[in-house]
């Protein structure tokens, strides 16, 4: 794995970071932009993942950055699990969803592979 300066150059924050842009673009029409509720919740839930993952690598340690990533996954999947929400209201259309619910699985996946690669360099 590379050695990363700063948390702006991990392929997961940068992830992270363009998922929250598409899920601000994607809450400022249509019906979804009416529901105030749903969309400060998916909204707030999008920006905690990049934030965690800036917050967790600068700190000081392994441990802490392995705590912040797993926050970071919680709130994946209260994405995720927002996104399905917003399908069954009828908010967003058939491939947009299923493009939303593919990068959330995916950086799901790549958050869970940097938390176990963090923990095997810590034995």
């Amino acid at each position: 794995m590379p050695v990363y300066r700063d948390f702006e150059d991990l392929p997961i924050w940068k992830e992270s970071r363009d998922l929250a842009v598409w899920i601000y673009k994607l809450t400022k029409e249509g019906r979804l932009a009416k529901d105030w509720c749903l969309t400060n919740q998916i909204r707030s839930a999008s920006l905690s993942i990049s934030s965690n993952i800036a917050e967790g690598f600068d700190r000081s340690s392994r441990k802490e950055f392995i705590r912040f990533l797993y926050i970071a996954k919680g709130s994946v999947s209260e994405v995720r699990s927002q996104i399905l929400i917003c399908i069954e209201l009828g908010y967003v259309n058939k491939n947009e969803s299923e493009i939303l619910l593919e990068r959330t699985k995916s950086l799901s996946k790549q958050i869970g592979a940097l938390i176990s690669f963090l923990k095997k360099k810590n034995l």
